[in-house]
């Protein structure tokens, strides 16, 4: 037997929750690190997809109405095939694998194959959507009571289970999952059993996402009000008074940039800051990776580690970006075992972004350019470090970075080694689905925090729509723009990650989204 199937392979079945990435648990969060495979679904947020290792298999098994990438009984296959190989299977799930999730048909299949299983219970959407509609499903002056039933129940079945008498003669708060379609049918079913024709309905489409929506009417008007606007599934329908709450409690979708589909070019890793800051403002995010950063191999890496072994002789060490920090520091706690060793060497950071990132390794600055581009470093050193002439410096780069920093420091007579840190690549795969948005549905906004956003962005084949604005992060990624035939509409004043942020917010104050100028 190989070592592969000799291992005890289990398929964890997870609730990926309503959308929004803050609500995924940690046990969730814990799965797809750990997996060998990962079978998502249509309603599972693909951004949670980065968590998973680059060698895990990824495979997409959505179900959308009428469209299945792969049918339930190939889901269920697939599943107890993977494991009985002896791999970590988790199987995401949107909202909570056992409130209509089918969890538990897929539980008995891996069951009855002798498969370890385990339930990772997610929120489920039937509190979540309400909840981010300003609407709470109990609520002591209203009721105590929740119902929660399907509009989608199994097509294989002859005849309807759903007792509609039930469901309209139920008290307190009924919300109903997977129903859109089917909403004029089944709201003229309760009716039918006597239910209150001028009961408040909501329907909360895409919650807990910046693509959130909502519309209100009543058991008789909300079927027409969804019609007249084209709403769609997938979305979640409350009933009862408690959607009167809505007025007061309201929160979420009030947000400045709600509603705003913008697009944050970086790292997979690095552009989750971003990204949260935006969601929390209420944006509707795509997280592009355009490139990704690998350490430097061969004989870069040995001269890479050699000189940052030899960091205490140098009279300055120079980061010109976070990655650099954490590649060096990365190094230095693999050569050494004491922060002390790094000696008397003193510190210049290109920017805050990069002295944030030193101070996370409790390491102060002593230069900090007030233009955060090389540059404005050169300058720094030739007006405020005095005479540098015969002064030893150590620069850790990126394998590709400008040579405008190194070749102004040689003509001040500075002794300069250069410590390749990393190179920057570009990010070929589309892990969280965003290119494949950006290509149907384009945005609003579009970042860019570096020039190799930029080029990487062009050498996926896209191309920016005149009617979608570009924040750039600094003068040299503008530049890089402009010589691609892109003019940006906003440059960060301040050349960090908050000033793009600072960038945007101004953006999309001073010009409507969808208006000419």
């Amino acid at each position: 037997m190989s070592e592969e199937t000799s291992k005890k392979g289990i398929c964890y079945l997870v609730g990926a929750g309503p959308g929004d990435p803050g609500l995924m648990t940690l046990r969730g969060k814990e799965c797809i690190e750990a997996a060998d495979v990962v079978v998502y679904d249509y309603l599972s947020n693909p951004e949670f997809l980065k968590w998973a290792r680059p060698d895990a298999e990824l495979i997409y098994a959505g179900k959308k109405s009428k469209n299945h990438a792969i049918p339930q009984g190939g889901i269920n296959e697939l599943l107890v095939q993977r494991a009985s190989e002896g791999k970590i299977v988790t199987r995401l799930k949107g909202g909570d694998p056992l409130v209509f999730g089918r969890g538990g048909e897929e539980a008995e299949e891996l069951r009855e194959a002798g498969v370890d299983f385990e339930f990772v219970p997610g929120i489920s959407s039937s509190i979540a959507g309400p909840a981010y509609a300003g609407i709470p499903v109990t609520h002591r002056e209203h009721c105590s009571q929740l119902t929660i039933f399907t509009g989608h129940e199994d097509p294989t079945k002859a005849e309807s289970s759903m007792d509609y008498s039930q469901i309209a003669n139920a008290p307190g708060t009924k919300v109903m999952l997977m129903g859109v379609e089917r909403l004029r049918t089944i709201t003229e079913a309760i009716l039918a059993e006597g239910a209150d024709k001028d009961l408040p309905v909501a329907l909360v489409r895409w919650a807990t996402t910046g693509r959130q929506e909502t519309i209100t009417g009543t058991l008789t008007t909300i079927a027409d009000v969804a019609e007249s606007v084209e709403f769609k599934a997938p979305a979640v329908a409350v009933f009862g008074t408690v959607v009167n709450c809505r007025e007061n409690l309201n929160w979420f979708e009030p947000r400045p940039l709600r509603g705003k589909r913008i697009v944050v070019t970086r790292t997979r890793k690095q552009a989750s800051r971003m990204s949260r800051e935006l969601r929390d403002l209420g944006a509707d995010v795509l997280e592009m990776p355009t490139i990704r950063i690998e350490r430097c191999q061969g004989d870069d890496a040995r001269e890479f580690a050699h000189l940052v072994a030899e960091v205490h002789s140098y009279d300055w060490l120079i980061f010109t970006s976070p990655n650099g920090v954490e590649h060096f520091f990365e190094a230095f706690y693999t050569i050494r075992n004491d922060a002390r060793e790094i000696g008397g060497v003193r510190i210049a950071a290109i920017g805050p972004g990069t002295a944030a990132k030193l101070k996370e390794y409790h390491m102060g600055t002593d230069l900090i350019p007030e233009k955060h581009v090389a540059e404005g470093l050169a300058e720094a050193f030739e007006k405020d470090a005095g005479s540098i002439e015969n002064t030893t410096m150590l620069w850790v780069r990126a394998k590709e970075a400008r040579d405008v920093l190194s070749k102004r420091l040689h003509a001040a007579g500075v002794i300069l080694d250069e410590a390749i840190a990393y190179q920057t690549l570009p990010e070929t795969d589309d892990p969280t689905g965003a290119v494949k948005r950006f290509r149907e549905e384009g945005a609003d906004i579009i970042t860019f925090t570096s020039s190799s956003t930029v080029e990487c962005f062009l050498d996926l084949g896209l191309s920016i729509p005149d009617e979608t604005a570009i924040a750039s992060i600094g003068p040299i990624t503008s530049a890089t723009l402009v010589e691609n035939g892109y003019d940006p509409d906003i440059e960060a004043k301040s050349h960090d990650i908050p000033g793009l942020m600072e960038a945007v917010i101004e953006l999309a104050n001073e010009k409507p989204f969808g208006e000419e100028d």
